[in-house]
């Protein structure tokens, strides 16, 4: 009797691990409607809540069981690929859902303060709805394996993006034309990724990334492959904002509600920087001489220009939200420099950085955040010593502040470590320099930053007290984080080496085959 329990117990767990990749997925949509289902502003945000903890839970699972090199083929419906959608998941996307998920559970404890200041109660379940959408959307863009399936789930976190966006207009009325542009330009970028996608259909007959590649191998050059390429590139260039294809996003990140900017600053670009690293190297792959052109021509000088143009705007900005947006768009310049190297050490980096940017851009809108709750505003005279009447929000966006220059001993100076030593290896010192004087930039409007928190009197009038403990801790954990990781090393750049490898060997490269399937029996 024990033994047939102990054989059910353990038959229920592979069960479930061999679930693990659609319930990646399942968990936020199946939560999404339920809110509106209930219709319950109380329960909206535990409901939540739970199952972004639960999604989390997911990817450090899927992450555990790749870490090694292998890959997770999950076959929805019983229709195997390349006919039937697959999820795949291996060392380079598990890293990102744990990115995403991670974020989200973090910042749903500092939303519950947040999101009550300033959206309206009456729209709280129909925010968290969208909330969970946008999470839904951004975890199956990166999970899946199907070309099409990447468009349908982008299209879901873009337009609850939107949503999310607009419902700032209870506090500025400018969220809704942040809001407008951002949906014009994210449909343009939709549908120039939507034509690639076609073109790659005409030309190879299947919507299956892996089967894709195997078949772009046996075709050489063609016009129509490389046209796939310029579309998907410009579409996704557009989602994840690459100068100059980042109109949209200044706006979008200034006026949505603060735990909004948080989640998408985090998450939706670097979603978006996962798209085009797995097109790049894993469906098209760098023996593409077009690819490999148009890294080295196009791409590598936008991302010297994004490093410093954007921060160049950012030290001019009056608003803290809008200077450390445009500080993002620089950021992801630093990460298209990593994938423009197209060397082992340039992927890596690209990814360390990816991870690395989105906790410290989380602790320094939360930061924001904060000082918006006490002020009501995020212009910065109107936050003039603030960092004296609310000290532990001020030290985390030091910390995050401090791994936004890359200093020694934050997450920041990794990443852009490992990013010299790319370029190095290839021989291209002056990128190297390059690197370290945009890095020097930063200085500056951070240094911006720390001079309006420390060294002014607070405005007269203003809330003086600290951001309430929902805020606080997760504040802390991800300033905490900040640090951790630039010391623990061995997690991020371990995980990014593998998933480098991984994308960089293609299809044929991975060390270990797991595969799991719907049918009984399999």
């Amino acid at each position: 009797m024990a033994s047939e329990t102990t054989h059910d117990v353990a038959h229920t767990a592979m069960t479930l691990i061999d679930q693990l990749p659609v319930l990646q997925i399942l968990i936020p949509l199946v939560a999404a409607p339920l809110l509106v289902l209930l219709g319950t502003k109380r329960l909206s945000w535990a409901i939540t809540f739970i199952a972004s903890v639960l999604a989390f839970a997911v990817s450090i699972a899927l992450l555990w069981l790749v870490k090694d090199g292998g890959f997770i083929s999950y076959e929805l419906g019983g229709w195997a690929p390349p006919l039937g959608i697959e999820y795949r998941v291996d060392a380079a996307n598990a890293f990102v859902l744990l990115l995403i998920s991670g974020i989200s559970t973090v910042i749903l404890p500092f939303a519950y303060t947040s999101v009550r200041a300033e959206i309206a109660e009456r729209h709280h379940t129909l925010f968290y709805s969208c909330y969970l959408l946008c999470l839904t959307g951004l975890l199956g863009v990166v999970i899946t394996g199907d070309a099409f399936n990447v468009f349908v789930f982008l299209e879901i976190s873009s337009l609850s993006t939107y949503a999310l966006i607009a419902t700032g207009a209870g506090k500025n009325k400018r969220a809704l034309t942040a809001a407008y542009d951002y949906l014009v330009m994210g449909t343009i970028g939709a549908t120039f990724f939507v034509i690639g996608l076609g073109f790659l259909y005409m030309a190879t007959g299947t919507l299956n990334m892996a089967d894709i590649a195997e078949r772009i191998a046996d075709q050489g050059a063609n016009r129509t492959i490389q046209a796939a390429f310029a579309f998907i590139i410009v579409g996704m260039g557009l989602k994840a904002a690459i100068y100059p294809l980042h109109l949209w996003l200044p706006n979008a990140y200034t006026y949505a509600p603060s735990a909004v900017t948080v989640f998408l600053a985090a998450t939706a670009t670097k979603a978006a920087i996962y798209v085009i690293l797995r097109f790049s190297f894993s469906v098209f792959q760098p023996e593409f001489m077009f690819e490999t052109l148009t890294f080295e021509y196009l791409v590598l000088p936008l991302a010297l220009l994004a490093m410093f143009a954007a921060s160049f705007i950012a030290i001019f900005q009056t608003d803290l939200k809008r200077l450390l947006a445009y500080s993002s768009l620089a950021q992801i310049g630093y990460m298209l420099l990593g994938i423009a190297l197209m060397n082992e050490t340039g992927i890596t980096a690209a990814i360390v950085h990816l991870f690395n940017h989105g906790i410290t851009k989380a602790v320094l809108f939360m930061g924001v955040g904060a000082i918006v709750l006490r002020t009501g505003s995020s212009f910065l005279y109107r936050i003039q010593g603030m960092g004296r009447v609310m000290p532990v929000t001020a030290a985390a966006m030091v910390v995050g502040g401090l791994s936004l220059i890359g200093v020694p001993g934050t997450a920041g100076f990794i990443s852009k470590w490992v990013l010299v030593q790319g370029a190095l290896e290839k021989g291209w010192w002056p990128i190297a320099v390059l690197i370290v004087l945009s890095s020097l930039l930063a200085v500056i409007y951070v240094w911006r930053m720390v001079e309006i928190l420390y060294l002014s009197s607070p405005v007269v009038g203003a809330d003086k007290r600290e951001a309430p403990l929902t805020m606080t801790i997760p504040m802390v954990i991800m300033a905490g984080a900040c640090v951790y990781f630039g010391f623990a090393t061995d997690i991020t750049i371990g995980a990014s080496t593998t998933a480098a490898q991984g994308l960089l060997g293609g299809t044929t490269g991975m060390i270990e085959v797991i595969e799991t399937a719907t049918q009984a029996g399999h």
